[in-house]
């Protein structure tokens, strides 16, 4: 019996698959910390839980320890310390250096957490990336922009799913981002050249900190552009082919930054991109290919999902298997899949807080309808969201990649959701 403790901060749609996924498992008995209530939890999960501690804040590392050695206490030990969430993977380290729990510790946590350490680690293994800078004064942000040029990025260190993230394309903007972000020794931010180019994701799974199996998704477009922009449609590809230029192109660097970086076992999330042909030669990076960041946990923006459906598996119980017993068995991939994410527009920014109409379904589902496998639609009166992944989504599949390719860019351009 493996003897598992799960940290989720609130019960979540996609946080709560991966928990039930665990709980499932056979031979596993699971506890789980959280922020919300276990009455909040669906019956049938709570009912396989071993164990339940409930704390005021999940990322405060000073609350999980207490619950983390209380659970441990009704579980008679601890195996597996797991959590998904971005935010949590240092002090999942932390507590699992402190309790002597096998997996990624602190170092290697902050590895991937810490943007500017992460590229320091990279560039002096020889991964192409942009080139970047810990700035910890206004002064440092300017050096560095004189030293680059426009336009570049300005970011906090531990940001996530490009929230924080500015986009600076003049001396105005630079003053505004830094006047935003405030750096100082105590809170430094990070600079980094703007790479202008296509912008993927590469996902592995590694055991042990061995590559055991890969893919790779297109972004349209890519994700800052999406969050400079609230009004913007976005899609996400899975072609149906696993060898593809894209995947050939980057395997060698993503292999290379996760062994540099202490990747052990587990999903990851890699985003990069496909440089500009005139632009491939503008940072010391050099190359076709240069690495954004790297994420030691599983990927957001549906992309588990839409690798099950491509794939016709749970990668949501792939991954419970593979974090839990360290096994997995490669799944052929039989379809294209890809995400279509439908955002809120329209409104005063200030005031717009709710979905007001959606306009396009009725015409998308007659033209579309049968290549959806997984759909959350906008609803009237539902509030406004805060993510990048807007109000809904629908998945979509076909055997045929461009298919998929053109439903998407025809379903984003079809429906659209009116806040107000």
């Amino acid at each position: 019996m493996v003897r598992v403790v799960f940290i989720a901060p609130f019960n979540m749609p996609v946080t709560m698959r991966f928990v039930s996924a665990v709980s499932e498992l056979p031979d596993v008995q699971l506890a789980l910390i959280s922020q919300d209530p276990s009455a909040a939890l669906a019956p049938e999960l709570r009912q396989r839980l071993a164990a339940h501690y409930r704390v005021e804040d999940a990322l405060d590392v000073k609350q999980l320890a207490p619950a983390v050695q209380a659970v441990g206490k009704q579980l008679g030990g601890i195996d597996r310390l797991l959590g998904t969430l971005e935010q949590l993977q240092v002090q999942l380290g932390q507590l699992r250096d402190h309790f002597g729990i096998a997996g990624m510790g602190e170092a290697t946590a902050r590895n991937f957490r810490d943007k500017a350490q992460m590229k320091d680690v990279l560039r002096a293994a020889g991964v192409p990336c942009a080139r970047h800078r810990r700035i910890t004064s206004h002064a440092e942000g300017w050096v560095f922009a004189r030293e680059t040029g426009f336009p570049l990025i300005l970011k906090p260190p531990d940001g996530a799913a490009a929230k924080g993230t500015f986009r600076v394309t003049d001396a105005q903007g630079l003053q505004a981002a830094l006047n935003a972000l405030q750096p100082s020794p105590e809170h430094p931010a990070v600079a980094e050249e703007f790479v202008t180019g296509l912008e993927r994701s590469f996902e592995t799974v590694s055991i042990r900190g061995r590559a055991v199996w890969d893919s790779s998704t297109r972004y349209n477009p890519a994700p800052l552009h999406v969050l400079e922009n609230p009004w913007i449609q976005w899609t996400v590809l899975l072609p149906r082919e696993t060898e593809t230029s894209d995947t050939q192109a980057v395997r060698p660097y993503a292999r290379a930054a996760l062994e540099a970086l202490g990747m052990t076992t587990g999903i990851s999330h890699l985003e990069w991109f496909r440089r500009d042909r005139g632009r491939a030669g503008t940072s010391d990076s050099g190359g076709p290919v240069a690495i954004s960041e790297v994420g030691a946990r599983p990927p957001g923006a549906q992309i588990l999902s839409i690798n099950s459906y491509a794939h016709d598996v749970d990668f949501y119980k792939l991954w419970a298997r593979l974090i839990v017993h360290e096994v997995f068995d490669p799944p052929r991939r039989r379809f294209a899949a890809g995400a279509a994410f439908f955002r809120g527009q329209g409104g005063d920014p200030r005031t717009a807080r709710r979905v007001v109409q959606v306009h396009g379904l009725e015409q998308a589902q007659k033209e579309l309808g049968n290549l959806v496998v997984e759909a959350r639609l906008p609803q009237v009166g539902q509030p406004r969201a805060d993510t990048y992944e807007g109000e809904g989504y629908a998945i979509l599949r076909h055997p045929d990649t461009e298919v998929v390719e053109q439903a998407l860019q025809r379903l984003v351009g079809l429906v659209r959701v009116e806040l107000g």
